[in-house]
Parts: structure tokens; C-alpha cells; sequence
């Protein structure tokens, strides 16, 4: 039988340690009093999904540096890895940041998707066939339908990054049509889109959480994977997966949000100020981000995986099955977005 008091000792050292998870999870301890002028001290979240040799970690900590040495220290940013205040989970992660619960993050609109299926519209397959392409579509009214419907779900919109083109990579062969998908079981974001792509091309797509990819790629429970190449570089995934694939099939933005009450209740010098040193960490992301792509494909090159890119008329093979699926998805996206990113016609 268990002593009283060391039952008791237990159960506070429970409780301690339970407080100190929630204070870590949730939003607690982010005005912290004021300055001798009367401005308010601020110590902000901000997770990004990859890990801290990313671009999005990089990014983030620069955006983390700027708000502290141009507040001289009234604003500090801690920034969080691989969605550390999720246990991993990313959709769960954007969650936190529509309730609060965290301050800023970035974030695919691909997880976002896993909230509302609209938010996926940017990134569907074949629509796109460069960055710069991508960007243009953002810089302008799509982006602006964007800012509306991330407002609606309690996210401010601070510009979006970039992680890239998404690509594929396998453990069994090169793949160059759609019939060297056949029965390749393929590990992608919890998003309706690319279920019915991959499906429609003979594959076997499945969904789990990014964290839990390289252990299922090392054990052979699943035969591949689909992101951009500085996710696919920062998860070390060149050590199991022998085979890289550009295909440039589908165009990943990120969008840097900050929950909405927050911002709307910081004063006016404060947003603008948030908002310049945003705009600033997204242009430094995305030109890190371009720069760097050549180099990690060298990389991953050396490590031994054998990289194959697909021509215009490889390409063409996969868009095939794409018409009766932009179909569905029109209906699901709603006008506003499908005029952006799939009109009539494609």
C-alpha cells in the first residue's frame, strides 16, 4: 500500500507538472505588463511544421530577431519546431492558433485544409507550373479571398512564404508515367484533392502525421512520400528513400498567420510594425527558399538518391485524370476561389 503523504507528493508533482504543459501549450503569459512610456510588453509563440534546419525556421527566427531588437525587447518571439505545441500535429497546430492558444505560425494552406477543404484551392495539382506562377495567382485577388476566409476562421494574414514545388520520392523505383505509381503506397497531407489524385493514378495514398514519415518510410510500412524538397532535405528522408521525382505537380505556399484577436487588439503602431517585419521574413524565406533548392537537389544527389524530372510531356500523362476532379472540387471550393485557381477551361 501506497503512504498517504507519498500519494500526496505524487499528486502534486501531477499537478505541477500538468500547469507547466498547459502555461507551454496555450496562449498564457503573452502581456507581460508595460513599459515606462506605457507601451505593452509582449512574449509571443510561433510554430512552423519542419525542423530548424529549414527555411520556415530560419525565417522565423529572423522575424523573432527583428520584433526584438526594433521593440529593444518589449516584443520576444519563441519559436517552436516540427509543431512542438502539437505533439507533432499540424492540423491540431493551426487549430491552437485559430483559438488562441499560440500566436503566429507557419503553416501549408494544406493543413488549413484539414479545417476547411477551401483553403487546399491553391494547391491543386498541375496548376501551376513554376513558383513565380503560384505567387502571381497570390499576389492578387486569390489572395485577397484568402485573407477574408482565414479572418472568418480567427487568422490574420500576414503575407504568405513558400515551400516550393511539391515533389515525390519512393523506395522502389524512378517514376516517370502513371502506371509506375501502380500500388505504391504513398504517405500525403490529410487533403481530399490529393487522396483522389493518387487514387486515380493507381496509387495507394494514406495519411499520418509528418512526424511519424520517417519511421514509417524506414520500416516499410509505407513506399513514399510527396512535399518540397526543403521538407524533404530538413527530415533527412534522402537517408530512406532512394528515389526523388521532380514533378513540380502541385504549388505549396505558406501562409504566415497570427490569430486574429491578438492582432486586432494590439495598437495601431504596433500592427503596422508587425506587419512590415512580416513582409519582410516572407521575402527572406522565399528567396532563401529559391536559392537553396539547387543546392539541397545536389545534396540529396550525393547522399545517393537518384533524382529523375519530368518533362512537359511526362507531365501532360498525369494531368489526365485531373478534369472530372477540378469538377468536384469547384463545387467544394465555391466561386470566389475556383475563378482563381481553377476557372472553367483547365
Amino acid at each position: 500500500m501506497v503512504p498517504r503523504q507519498s500519494r500526496r507528493k505524487r499528486l502534486l508533482f501531477a499537478g505541477a507538472l500538468l500547469s507547466a504543459i498547459i502555461v507551454l501549450v496555450t496562449g498564457c503569459g503573452t502581456n507581460f505588463g508595460t513599459t515606462d512610456d506605457g507601451k505593452q510588453r509582449y512574449r509571443w509563440k510561433m510554430t512552423v511544421t519542419t525542423g530548424s534546419t529549414s527555411t520556415w525556421y530560419t525565417a522565423a527566427e529572423k522575424f523573432a530577431k527583428d520584433l526584438e531588437d526594433e521593440t529593444d525587447g518589449r516584443i520576444t518571439l519563441k519559436v517552436f519546431a516540427s509543431e512542438r505545441l502539437s505533439a507533432g500535429e499540424a492540423t491540431a497546430g493551426v487549430e491552437q492558433l485559430m483559438d488562441g492558444a499560440k500566436d503566429f505560425s507557419y503553416n501549408s494552406p494544406i493543413i488549413y485544409a484539414g479545417v476547411d477543404p477551401r483553403f487546399g484551392a491553391v494547391t491543386a495539382p498541375f496548376r501551376f507550373d513554376t513558383v513565380e506562377e503560384g505567387q502571381e495567382a497570390l499576389a492578387g485577388p486569390g489572395g485577397e479571398v484568402y485573407r477574408k476566409y482565414l479572418g472568418e476562421r480567427g487568422v490574420e494574414l500576414l503575407g504568405f512564404g513558400e515551400s516550393g514545388m511539391r515533389q515525390l520520392t519512393n523506395s522502389l523505383r524512378p517514376i516517370r508515367a502513371p502506371e509506375d505509381l501502380s500500388g505504391l503506397k504513398f504517405r500525403i497531407p490529410g487533403f481530399g484533392l490529393y487522396t483522389d489524385f493518387y487514387r486515380s493514378l493507381g496509387a495507394d495514398p494514406t495519411m499520418m502525421p509528418f512526424g511519424e514519415v520517417f519511421t514509417a518510410l524506414q520500416q516499410g510500412a509505407i513506399d513514399g512520400q510527396e512535399n518540397p524538397v526543403d521538407v524533404i532535405y530538413s527530415a533527412n528522408l534522402q537517408e530512406v528513400q532512394p528515389y526523388l521525382t521532380l514533378w513540380n505537380y502541385s504549388y505549396d505556399p505558406l501562409i504566415l498567420g497570427m490569430n486574429k484577436d491578438l492582432y486586432d487588439s494590439l495598437a495601431p503602431e504596433d500592427q503596422k510594425l508587425v506587419t512590415r517585419l512580416a513582409g519582410e521574413t516572407n521575402e527572406f524565406q522565399i528567396q532563401s527558399n529559391r536559392e537553396r533548392e539547387a543546392e539541397l537537389v545536389a545534396e540529396l544527389e550525393d547522399a545517393g538518391m537518384q533524382v529523375n524530372e519530368l518533362s512537359s510531356e511526362e507531365k501532360d500523362g498525369f494531368r489526365q485524370s485531373l478534369a472530372p476532379l477540378f469538377e468536384k472540387y469547384r463545387r467544394i471550393w465555391g466561386p470566389e476561389l475556383s475563378a482563381e485557381f481553377i476557372p472553367e477551361g483547365l
